[in-house]
């Protein structure tokens, strides 16, 4: 088992540097560059200017230029960063003259900063819980290698980290942490690990309820009353304590935190971040919602829509908190926020598909399926960012490398008529690529192959978002350990 993981491991490594050869976002594309530039920057905003500055709008920081919108722990993470990058080459972190810079030096240092965070956040926590997945699954333990394959070969992270350029490896490791402590039992450090990974990125809160939801029907299953409120304080004192952590450079000034909190929460923005294949954008290829709806009441429209498509998985978590329905739930919760949420980018599928990947064993063949469709959904933002061949080449490696795991004897008798449907989505998943990749759209309708990719898998998501809720209701735990106390 230890040799199948290392040679998994070294294969994710491997896969990961040979993405990173290839160009990234905004490459040689000023005014704004791109994810790439936003990085950089806030390495050098950070590493520049006090602290109290990092958020707030001034002729050192403008806003309108990459300002940085992401929680604390992102902030002190460039703020590392930008301190290594600077005692490597000042031009790499330097205020104003720095704007846009690129160079094979600093793109070999951008590039092996999200290697550091790979080796130390997210395979330490893929290990993690492969470790306590397999003291807790009615699978065999033999299976649980499969669960690490998922999590480091699925190509959709890496070509977003490595390729397009982001650190969703670190929110999502922590993520990966605190669900792997919660497999143990270890709830209180699971709740500090997730509070650490939601204010690593925001977006974690796509998580949030099954958390919360499952914590709470912990802490209703014990013993007596005095074991629920015990259980209940240390998780909330712990919950408490580590945003207080996090938060108290900031606390000492109510209008920085205000900043801040306006920062992460940006409502002026739309309610999609391009052609993403969301609920609101394939609604509005009929209907221009932007026209018609301003900002301030779709936001809360999305809220509500969000809230109460999410009620049905969370109260049932909540009355049975198994840690089989509780992954379950976080794939539920995560489909749904992308499906319906406010503001959603292509790449944030990855918020979806690293909970898919924890189900890797009991869900083999939809998961799979899941996987492929999110990479493809992808397709067009990573062919901007000049990523069309590793996204194709990595695709069908997916398809092969999966299609060729035998992980439950009875996987291709359940599943004939899943078979069949695969094949067809996947043939057109096929002509929509290779039309991408190939055809030029007609002059009246340029976006005609983006558009059609994001309806296409819009409405992959919405059935595996049904599959899930029917799977987590009528999935039984009878074999699984119980959340208890330990």
């Amino acid at each position: 088992m230890e040799k199948s993981l290392a040679f998994i491991t070294l294969s994710g490594f491997l896969l990961r540097w040979c993405v990173s050869l290839h160009p990234y976002s905004g490459a040689g594309i000023p005014p704004m560059f791109g994810d790439y530039e936003a990085q950089r920057h806030w390495q050098e905003i950070t590493t520049n200017l006090p602290l109290k500055s990092w958020y707030v709008n001034s002729t050192d920081n403008d806003l309108l230029y990459w300002g940085l919108d992401y929680p604390p722990l992102t902030a002190y993470h460039s703020y590392l960063c930008g301190i290594v990058a600077e005692k490597i080459n000042p031009d790499f972190v330097s205020l104003h003259t720095s704007r846009g810079y690129e160079s094979y030096h600093h793109k070999l240092f951008m590039r092996a900063t999200v290697f550091v965070i790979d080796i130390l956040v997210y395979v330490p926590a893929v290990i993690l819980f492969m470790k306590y997945v397999s003291r807790c699954s009615a699978v065999s333990g033999k299976y649980k290698h499969i669960y690490g394959l998922a999590l480091l070969l699925y190509p959709g992270i890496y070509l977003i980290d490595y390729g397009h350029f982001q650190y969703n490896n670190a929110s999502l490791g922590l993520f990966i942490g605190a669900v792997s402590f919660l497999m143990g039992g270890k709830d209180c450090l699971g709740s500090a690990f997730f509070v650490m990974a939601l204010n690593y990125k925001q977006m974690e809160l796509y998580h949030a309820l099954p958390f919360f939801f499952y914590l709470l029907g912990v802490c209703k299953s014990q013993n007596s009353l005095k074991d629920s409120l015990f259980k209940l304080t240390a998780i909330g004192l712990t919950v408490l304590l580590t945003f207080v952590i996090i938060w108290s450079p900031f606390l000492m000034d109510k209008d920085v935190v205000l900043q801040v909190v306006r920062r992460i929460f940006p409502l002026n923005r739309g309610v999609f971040e391009d052609k993403v294949a969301s609920i609101w954008f394939s609604l509005s290829v009929l209907f221009r919602i932007k026209n018609y709806i301003p900002n301030g009441n779709m936001a809360l429209g999305c809220l509500l829509c969000t809230t109460v498509s999410m009620l049905p998985s969370s109260l049932h978590l909540f009355m049975s908190p198994s840690k089989l329905h509780f992954r379950y739930a976080l794939v539920n919760s995560s489909l749904i926020f992308f499906l319906f949420s406010f503001h959603v980018h292509e790449k944030t599928i990855l918020l979806a598909t690293i909970p898919a990947c924890l189900l890797m064993v009991e869900e083999f063949f939809v998961v799979m399926w899941f996987l492929i469709v999110s990479i493809i959904s992808m397709l067009p933002l990573l062919l901007k960012d000049g990523l069309g061949l590793p996204t194709v080449a990595l695709t069908v490696l997916t398809y092969l490398m999966f299609s060729s795991i035998e992980s439950i004897k009875d996987t291709k008798a359940r599943w004939n008529t899943q078979q069949i449907l695969f094949v067809l989505s996947m043939m057109g998943l096929s002509a929509l690529s290779i039309a991408t990749l190939t055809l030029h759209p007609p002059p009246k309708l340029p976006d005609l192959f983006t558009v059609l990719i994001a309806l296409y898998s819009c409405g992959h998501f919405v059935v595996f978002c049904l599959y899930f809720h029917y799977r987590q209701f009528t999935t039984s735990s009878v074999g699984y350990t119980k959340m208890k106390a330990q």
